[in-house]
């Protein structure tokens, strides 16, 4: 038998499971086979991949697709993530009417993106509380967020004027009714933020420090705390998107019980990886802050443990020159979706020995098995022939201008990170080639509809 596609004599990552040397076979698109490495089959393309893992490709469960360049964010983002090794994506999607505007947003990601993607839908009214059940079914959306720091006065200025205790709870309550459902929570008390902003302002602060000291932790666990006792109560299982604060995480750690919703928990690589500390300036702004290392250090201790589940990015396509004048006018949130695997691979795998199938399972198994996600995730036969190959004695240098994104600056930029990815390759067809992307890629991604 010949097959389309082998991938020869890797580490192969299985996710959560371990690692194994052997050859992964694909057909049609689809893994069809797994080699021992001392057995050799026909493939009309074979890949070496001796001394390199074979990972399942990433999929990034935190992005913002279109707060960039609206008409070219499907194209340039997705061709970013391609290069580092990610093959699937999830987007926040916010719109007045959801049921109008989700049909066109999939149509323009199904006409330019190069990566499988799908959305989770921003509530952010009353309207879209009652909606849901119908958009649910309709769009194949499992998924929603809430976004308390959009309560109030901040809500107010970006014309959200419906955000408050009743709308997070009605949202958790049509969440228990979606089969398959979750609720992402945007977790930062805003009600108490200008108790330390003013002060800070008055005082002429004008440094990334500042903003962690603007919004400290604690305002994330005390909206943790009210995310998961009303996840209970409504029987709906919630997930703390991009965890930032150690407090949080062992907060979480204290309410999870047998027989009680789950809490699930993601963090971003910028909270793995930098902190207030960091000498990048402005460009550090993001929403909840970056924080200090000892929260870097406790939170990656929560993902050698599981209690941190999924891993994203975060990724909002901006320009530098959104960055300023000062950190309070600065947009908060960057790049970052082509980093995901060199960032955990550098400061996870190398620098404190967490297993790759770990990093893996954060990245891909929990990922899928969190949206429901079917044939993705794993390395298997029967699933999607997704693959991120990785050469972990490579080097990944950051530099903006390497990447089609619409962004033109990294708080990664100057780095350099032990691990690079080589190839990337969705549903069998390579479409990164050592390190770069080839040629007219014609947008093979596909909407990735979740029907559990």
């Amino acid at each position: 038998m010949s097959h389309d596609l082998i991938l020869k004599n890797g580490e192969i990552v299985f996710p959560g499971e371990g690692v194994r040397r052997g050859s992964v076979c694909v057909d049609g698109g689809r893994i069809s086979d797994i080699l021992p490495p001392d057995v050799m089959s026909d493939a009309r393309r074979v890949i070496d991949c001796t001394d390199r893992f074979i990972m399942p490709g990433l999929i990034d469960p935190h992005t913002h697709i279109g707060f960039g360049n609206k008409e070219a964010d499907w194209f340039t983002e997705t061709r970013t993530a391609l290069l580092g090794g990610v093959t699937g994506l999830f987007s926040f999607w916010r719109s007045d009417d959801l049921g109008a505007s989700t049909g066109p947003w999939r149509e323009s990601g199904e006409a330019s993106a190069a990566t499988d993607f799908g959305f989770h839908f921003g509530v952010t009214s009353r309207r879209h509380v009652a909606e849901l059940g119908a958009l649910s079914k309709r769009f194949g959306v499992t998924s929603v967020k809430v976004y308390l720091m959009y309560k109030g006065a901040t809500g107010a200025a970006k014309g959200f004027t419906e955000v408050d205790d009743a709308l997070l709870f009605g949202a958790l309550q049509a969440g228990a009714r979606i089969p398959g459902g979750v609720v992402g929570v945007h977790c930062e008390n805003t009600e108490v933020i200008p108790v330390f902003r003013e002060p800070l302002k008055a005082a002429g602060r004008n440094d990334l420090k500042a903003w962690d000291e603007q919004s400290p932790g604690f305002l994330e666990t005390e909206n943790v705390f009210r995310v998961a006792f009303f996840g209970e109560k409504a029987g709906c299982p919630v997930n703390i998107v991009h965890m930032s604060a150690v407090e949080s995480l062992d907060l979480v750690r204290r309410l999870r019980h047998p027989g009680r919703p789950p809490i699930h928990v993601e963090t971003c690589i910028h909270y793995l990886s930098l902190t207030r500390d960091s000498d990048i300036g402005f460009l550090g702004k993001v929403n909840p802050p970056l924080r200090s290392q000892a929260d870097v250090d406790g939170l990656w201790e929560g993902v050698r443990e599981g209690a941190i589940s999924t891993i994203g990015s975060d990724h909002v396509p901006r320009k530098r020159a959104t960055k300023g004048p000062d950190i309070w006018q600065a947009t908060a949130g960057f790049p970052g979706i082509a980093q995901i695997l060199p960032v955990i691979m550098h400061e996870g795998w190398n620098k404190r020995e967490v297993p790759i199938e770990t990093l893996a399972a954060a990245t891909s198994r929990n990922v899928a098995e969190l949206y429901s996600v079917p044939g993705k995730g794993r390395i298997a036969a029967g699933f999607d022939a997704d693959f991120a190959i990785l050469d972990p004695e490579g080097e990944t240098a950051v530099v903006p201008e390497n990447y089609p994104s619409h962004s033109d600056y990294s708080p990664y930029e100057g780095m350099r990170f032990r691990g690079r990815v080589t190839h990337t390759i969705l549903r069998g067809d390579v479409l990164v080639e050592e390190g770069a992307l080839v040629p007219d890629i014609d947008a093979p991604g596909r909407y990735l509809f979740r029907a559990p």
